[in-house]
């Protein structure tokens, strides 16, 4: 899958404004009401993450969850970490 360009990820950036990032990775920080709500996101975008074969980095602090997103097979950041941003916010209901 090929990279996207600089100029690519911040316009597509620019339609999901809770997301950062740049030419290695995008971000985002979720906030639930607490460790259970946190955990219970986790294991759905686990399924997520299976069901499309791309993996986040996953960061748990009680209510708190980082997901990073980045094509490691690539070495960027593609339209899968877009993909799964998006249904990232889906499950989440952001």
């Amino acid at each position: 899958m090929q990279t996207l360009t600089e100029e690519q990820i911040h316009e597509k950036l620019d339609r999901i404004p809770e997301w950062s990032g740049g030419s290695g990775s995008i971000q985002r920080t979720y906030q639930f009401k607490d460790f259970v709500a946190s955990m219970a996101f986790v294991n759905q975008i686990a399924d997520a993450a299976e069901a499309s074969e791309h993996h986040p980095d996953i960061l748990i602090r009680y209510n708190k969850v980082t997901l990073t997103l980045s094509t490691h097979d690539a070495g960027g950041v593609t339209e899968k970490d877009f993909d799964l941003a998006s249904k990232a916010d889906d499950i989440s209901g952001a």
